[in-house]
């Protein structure tokens, strides 16, 4: 039944699609040459050559949707995979229009404008409306329609995760019937989900239920029977998949090599081990730093002045952090703190009234001016623009023993500002969450998600209310 839906479903977005393509392309015409951009414009071909021209870009376009993963089937695929692949299928498929019109067929009369206006038209408006698609199905399925049914195989952590996950969004339409295991007793139920019996029902069950998924949820003590289950199952014939109770462990993208046939997983999966990527970014961090370094000259010179008349000591203030490949360098800060001993500095952070902060190092700190001058580290190599706020080494040798994996982040830089900071988690918030987004942006480095993390920054302002 699933099966019929989603190709019905298919075969409407496909039908959908076309007409977008085409209502696009005739807007595209109409603003050009009727409406507001049609001011001196000189219609060198008719609107039937034009007209023409749709007959072969609504077919090459739906199959470069097809080629681009826009049909498949993804339930809990995000918004901006889609919008990716939506652009990506429109660039090729301008560039091959641009190759017909003015290579295959010489026709230089074409419109530009039309084909530019096109290209945006069309983007924005599949975007749209395959947003209203995923609204109406989310609603459809919160309602109990629309619903994929599926059998655990194996009674884990994964399994109870899998469990939270889908109980946790209904909008996704999965059922779960049921768990089998030979470990726990059968009756026994984890949030309304029941565990229906041993794992060798399971071709006792298929046939009296209509499965449409089912799920191996192994422990990892009973990964050597993985192969024999998986046998059993595809026996079955229903689509079977498989949720690894090692997530601790192996990241959400795991980095995979094909060792002549034989597969090998990468414990963590770092982009910026990539001499191209680094060097790609070490080259953003040198233009960004020096352009910075000009735009908040006035406001580093007003702020030194303010250190110097309102507390004695010195401007700069230097404290040892840890950074790349754990080695230490010396991170510069507006001094913002009364002078202390290197003693008092080691003790702690700083907490809310703390006496040690000066009444401009207040204001520095709430709109971290203070940091400023780390833009000289990230000018010398110390740092990035973007990436894991580096610690003290004091702390390093205490949270390294508390939190799991908290050492991948000296596998890069560490930033000025990161994805941790611009979601939230600045100054005295968890280090737990901290650490879950640096080693999201770690292993899922790009330059598109820099210039996020920078846009969001500005976006956001530089007030920090966790910043005492």
């Amino acid at each position: 039944m699933i099966k019929d839906n989603q190709k019905y479903f298919n075969r409407m977005h496909v039908v959908i699609d076309a007409f977008v393509i085409a209502i696009s392309y005739l807007i595209a015409w109409v603003l050009k040459f009727v409406g507001p951009f049609s001011e001196n414009s000189v219609r060198s071909l008719p609107f039937e050559w034009y007209l023409r021209l749709l007959l072969p870009i609504i077919p090459v376009y739906l199959v470069l949707y097809y080629a681009f993963s826009l049909y498949t089937p993804k339930r809990v695929q995000g918004r901006r995979l889609e919008l990716s692949n939506i652009v990506k299928a429109n660039t090729v498929g301008i560039l091959i229009l641009i190759g017909y019109i003015f290579v295959w067929l010489k026709e230089i009369n074409f419109s530009r404008y039309v084909l530019f206006l096109f290209y945006v038209l069309n983007i924005m408006l599949e975007e749209i409306v395959r947003i209203m698609i995923r609204r109406l199905l989310r609603n459809i399925r919160k309602h109990g329609l629309n619903q994929k049914h599926i059998l655990l195989v194996g009674y884990s952590r994964a399994a109870e995760e899998y469990v939270d996950r889908i109980l946790q969004n209904p909008q996704w339409g999965y059922q779960i019937r049921g768990i089998l295991d030979d470990n726990v007793k059968s009756g026994t139920t984890y949030k309304g989900i029941k565990v229906l019996g041993r794992i060798a029902n399971l071709m006792v069950i298929l046939p009296e239920n209509r499965l449409d998924e089912i799920a191996i949820t192994l422990g990892l003590n009973e990964y050597y029977r993985l192969q024999e289950i998986v046998a059993l199952c595809e026996k079955s014939g229903v689509h079977t998949k498989f949720i690894p109770d090692y997530n601790n462990i192996i990241p959400t993208k795991p980095y995979t090599e094909d060792l002549l046939g034989l597969p090998v997983i990468n414990i963590r999966y770092v982009p910026l081990t990539n001499t191209f990527n680094a060097v790609v970014k070490r080259l953003m961090d040198i233009v960004g730093s020096i352009a910075a370094i000009i735009i908040f000259s006035p406001v580093m010179l007003v702020a030194t002045a303010m250190i110097k008349l309102t507390s004695p000591g010195p401007l700069i203030y230097k404290q040892e952090r840890v950074g790349l490949h754990n080695r230490t360098f010396m991170m510069y800060k507006f001094r913002s703190m009364e002078v202390q001993t290197k003693e008092k500095e080691k003790k702690a952070w700083t907490v809310k009234d703390d006496p040690r902060v000066t009444g401009i190092g207040k204001v520095m700190r709430r709109t971290s001016i203070d940091e400023l001058p780390q833009l000289f580290n990230i000018l010398k190599g110390d740092m990035s623009l973007v990436g894991p706020r580096p610690e003290r080494p004091f702390f390093v040798e205490k949270f390294r023993e508390e939190i799991p994996r908290y050492m991948v982040k000296h596998q890069v830089r560490p930033g000025l500002t990161g994805w941790a900071q611009v979601n939230g988690y600045r100054g005295n918030t968890s280090i737990r969450k901290r650490i879950e987004y640096d080693l999201y942006y770690i292993e899922n480095w790009s330059i598109g998600l820099d210039v996020k993390i920078l846009f969001m920054t500005f976006y956001k302002g530089f007030v920090n209310k966790n910043a005492y």
